[in-house]
């Protein structure tokens, strides 16, 4: 080793180590992610009331997983969804199912509650969650539609000026002027009054005669 390695010089320094960082889960990985839940609950033979909160919970991020671009990727509301998907609901089914059924169902672990009442309260707490993201994205949708109808309304529905709507650069349309109602039918003029019968002549022949003979 020459001087100038022994002091440092030329040296060549390690490149630091690269951390890294996890593939952000896909629409197609999250509706896998729930559906290996609902498998692993009914071949573990999970009760009734955890089947039904269970079902609640995916159905509701089935329907959220394709509008979380509403969200952006960085929201806590849509980190919430895949969080669900891919580790609470994994998480919550898989430990409850890695415990002795009978044992899991009767005996008390924390503050008087078994394993299942600890499992159906998580489940409970997560369709309340899912719910309020759902919730947050048709308010979203809905104040977009409203927004589009005031600027509609702005735009093309001023009372004062008919709101008449060119498009294409061709002339407005103009309302169609009242069209006038027919004329009512006129009455014929009266025929003339037929004239008076003229007087009959007088019978001239001769009559015989009414004086008294003498």
């Amino acid at each position: 080793m020459g001087i100038g390695e022994w002091l440092g010089f030329g040296r060549e320094e390690p490149e630091p180590a690269r951390m890294a960082v996890p593939r952000v889960p896909t629409a197609a990985d999250l509706l896998a992610s729930v559906e290996r839940v609902e498998v692993m609950a009914v071949e573990g033979k999970v009760r009734p009331e955890v089947i039904a909160r269970l079902r609640r919970v995916t159905r509701i991020v089935r329907e959220t997983i394709p509008r979380l671009d509403r969200l952006g990727g960085g929201s806590a509301q849509a980190y919430h969804v895949m969080a669900t998907a891919t580790d609470y609901l994994p998480e919550a089914i898989g430990g409850y199912l890695r415990l002795p059924r009978h044992w899991a169902d009767s005996r008390p672990v924390d503050r008087g509650k078994t394993p299942l009442m600890i499992l159906v309260d998580q489940l409970d707490l997560l369709g309340r969650t899912m719910d309020k993201v759902f919730d947050a994205i048709n308010r979203a949708d809905a104040e977009a539609l409203v927004i589009h109808g005031r600027f509609l309304q702005e735009k093309f529905g001023h009372a004062s000026t008919g709101g008449a709507l060119q498009i294409g650069g061709a002339t407005p349309l103009s309302p169609m002027p009242p069209t006038a109602a027919p004329a009512a039918p006129t009455a014929s003029p009266a025929a003339p009054a037929a004239r008076p019968a003229a007087p009959a002549a007088p019978d001239i022949r001769l009559q015989p005669p009414t004086g008294r003979q003498t």
